[in-house]
């Protein structure tokens, strides 16, 4: 375990605790996300599946601390605070930035013995898919901009100067992870992947998602939905659907 996950409890919320949960659901944010976004999806999804929101540093309670503008890295640290809770099935859901973390976190929670139940990706090309966006070498508006096309953060940020003073770094931090990620070609995973996708996302088209198949050695079921990149806030009870179908009869195979 590295020393910048040493403390778990920085690192995950556990919105509503589910001790008799028949499944684990780790929950990654997109770029400039934090752990609070998946407070809705902790709530609905208890107590049969236990949600573990991960809380990335730079950002709500951990502002002051330095964003890590490195997947592997991060994948690191959160794959370290993971450790020991192998006692019940674990699966993996990200969105944007949050779907390639977790594609990252799998692979190294493979290599230590635990292999997720399942992986859903949501809003994510395929890690194999590239494209050359530099969205984190833009000025202060160059990023807003980024970010009201994605209209996927709050009009209250965008409209709060003292909010994105705090906030830019860790999204730009964020951007620079993502988009500078480079992943190890022929390495797949061991467990099947459920991908969502809008389909008017303009930053991962429909062949773009579909290429997770490559992947992974089992399964990949897509669903794509209307919307754009986060298409998924238009359809939280298809989504919280999806989730649950999958998971619940898999912990009662």
């Amino acid at each position: 375990m590295t020393s910048i996950a040493a403390d778990a409890e920085a690192w995950i919320r556990r919105y509503e605790k589910s001790p008799g949960s028949a499944v684990r659901l780790v929950c990654l944010p997109y770029a400039g996300g934090s752990a609070s976004y998946f407070f809705p999806v902790a709530k609905a999804l208890a107590p049969s599946i236990e949600v573990l929101a991960i809380q990335y540093p730079g950002r709500q309670d951990r502002h002051r601390e330095p964003c890590i503008d490195d997947i592997g890295k991060l994948a690191d640290a959160i794959t370290g605070v993971l450790d020991g809770l192998d006692d019940k099935p674990l699966a993996l859901f990200g969105h944007s930035m949050g779907a390639t973390l977790s594609y990252e976190v799998a692979l190294r929670l493979e290599k230590r013995g635990v292999v997720p139940v399942r992986l859903f990706v949501s809003g994510r090309r395929a890690p194999s898919r590239y494209r050359d966006e530099t969205v984190h070498t833009r000025d202060d508006a160059g990023v807003l901009q980024e970010l009201r096309a994605l209209n996927g953060t709050s009009g209250d940020v965008l409209e709060n100067e003292e909010l994105l003073r705090m906030a830019l770094p860790a999204i730009r931090g964020d951007y620079r992870a993502i988009e500078s990620y480079r992943c190890e070609p022929g390495r797949r995973i061991s467990c099947p992947i459920t991908a969502l996708t809008g389909d008017a996302d303009p930053r991962a088209s429909v062949d773009e998602v579909r290429d997770w198949a490559k992947h992974t050695t089992e399964d990949m079921d897509l669903t794509v939905l209307s919307g754009g990149h986060f298409f998924l806030n238009d359809h939280v009870p298809q989504v919280l659907n999806i989730i649950s179908e999958r998971l619940l009869p898999t912990t009662h195979s």
